[in-house]
This record gives structure tokens, C-alpha cells and sequence, in this order.
């Protein structure tokens, strides 16, 4: 299955537009010092860590809704740590599933990360080559 995109700069900076096959584009930024707080977007780095986190909460969401769950909300929070030599891999990331509902069964999130993360998710297992990634999870009632 091929994929296709592109980033073409726009500046003024580093900053880019970047557009994929699939839908509209996004801003990506880093700015340059003394600019800080103009970003128009996540760096590329960032965008990477918003695809892992999409991506597993595509698989959990799918999932949960097969399970029958009565789940109203979900957020994927990710923390993580790049090395410090170029090129600054990432090295650990944590993802915190916060799942919302009243009666959500707390086995069937725990099923429902595993399976993303050892099965489904292929972005956990490309950034799984470089990094050590874990996960926690909670079940807020509301």
C-alpha cells in the first residue's frame, strides 16, 4: 500500500504546509530564536508523536465501540524524551489513555491498548524500534 506526500516551505522561518493524499493540509513550524510564541502549528517532531497518539486512539476508540463499551470520551496525552545527540531519536514515550463514561469497563481499555500497541498500531511499531514507549490508562465515570 503506497502512501504520498508533501511539504513545501512557505516560510517566513522553517515554516512548512504539508499535504497528504487523504485530506486537507497542515501547518508545520519551528521557529527560529527569538520568535518564540509565533509557531502556526506543531514541529515536525510534534506531528510525529500526534500520529502515534492518533493512531492508537483510532485502534482504541474501534475497539472499545466492537466491545460495546460505554465510553463518551477519549484522550491519548503522550510525554516523551529524545536523545541528546543528533539526530535525537526519540527514546521513551508514555501514553496516557483517559477514557470517559459511565460503566466502561476498566479490563476491556486495558484489552482494547494492548491490542493497539502489540497488533494493530503501526506507528507504535515504527517508533517502537527507537523507543521505548509505555502506557497507563484511567476510567473517569461522567
Amino acid at each position: 500500500m503506497a502512501s504520498e506526500a508533501k511539504v513545501t516551505w512557505i516560510g517566513p522561518g522553517l515554516r512548512l504546509v504539508g499535504e497528504a493524499s487523504s485530506g486537507p493540509a497542515i501547518v508545520l513550524d519551528h521557529v527560529l530564536p527569538g520568535e518564540e510564541g509565533r509557531e502556526t502549528g506543531p514541529r515536525p517532531m510534534e506531528l510525529l508523536l500526534l500520529g502515534l497518539a492518533g493512531c492508537t486512539a483510532m485502534d482504541v476508540v474501534s475497539i472499545l465501540q466492537k466491545k460495546r463499551q460505554p465510553f463518551t470520551g477519549l484522550e491519548v496525552r503522550v510525554t516523551a524524551e529524545r536523545a541528546e545527540e543528533h539526530p535525537k531519536v526519540y527514546t521513551q514515550i508514555h501514553l496516557e489513555f483517559v477514557v470517559k463514561g459511565e460503566g466502561v469497563d476498566p479490563r476491556a481499555v486495558e484489552r482494547s491498548i494492548d491490542l493497539s500497541q502489540t497488533k494493530y498500531c503501526s506507528a507504535s511499531a515504527m517508533l517502537g524500534k527507537t523507543a521505548e514507549i509505555t502506557t497507563s490508562y484511567r476510567v473517569v465515570e461522567g
